[in-house]
């Protein structure tokens, strides 16, 4: 059975860390599915811009939007990547999102990225994206990745790296429907308080 993931990449620039960041999330989910077959669908938003901008006027897709919205709706999961300005998410990405079918995302696994030129931005991810998302209905991956201009650098590339493989397999265990890892309990294994009263009283 085929895993299909609709990848959302909101960059406005080419090259764009924002689709950089999509590219290395969605490489890690591939790999984190070992031998699923996956079909990755890319939405490149910027090459559907006007198309975008005339559905919200208009309330009609292009074809070349409509088949974009299609692979979106028809997706198992999804994975989005912003750039964040002002501290949210991009108009443009916002745009898309509104002409999407209503209850598209409802149900759906989505793993959120996001960039921005500084750290400072990185709580855009959980004040806008998320309620963004939870009010859509989707079932939105506990770990994100926010990547700041730095994190590309040789220095911070390491632990770039770590955070995308993370969350990459956090997301499949939600695809797949797999148990998250249970938690190790430091106060599971304990000796009963009275067999410790028993153990006193025969010293």
């Amino acid at each position: 059975m085929t895993t299909r993931i609709a990848v959302i990449t909101a960059g406005i620039t080419d090259p764009s860390s924002t689709r950089l960041l999509a590219d290395r999330l969605t490489e890690s989910v591939v790999r984190a599915l070992g031998g699923h077959d996956v079909a990755v669908d890319l939405i490149e938003v910027r090459e559907v811009a006007h198309d975008v901008t005339n559905n919200v006027l208009t309330g009609f897709a292009s074809p070349e939007l409509q088949e974009r919205l299609d692979a979106i709706v028809a997706a198992d999961a999804l994975i989005v990547s912003t750039p964040i300005y002002s501290a949210s998410y991009s108009g443009l990405f916002k745009m898309l999102i509104d002409v999407l079918p209503k209850d598209a995302l409802r149900g759906k696994p989505v793993l959120l990225g996001a960039t921005g030129g500084t750290a400072r931005h990185s709580l855009a991810i959980d004040h806008a994206l998320r309620p963004l998302f939870a009010y859509l209905g989707a079932l939105v991956a506990p770990v994100a990745v926010f990547a700041a201009s730095e994190d590309w650098g040789s220095i911070e590339a390491g632990r770039l790296g770590s955070r995308i493989d993370r969350a990459g397999a956090d997301f499949v265990r939600i695809v797949a429907g797999a148990p998250a890892p249970r938690a190790t309990d430091p106060f599971e294994d304990i000796t009963p308080f009275e067999a410790l009263l028993a153990d006193a009283s025969r010293a």
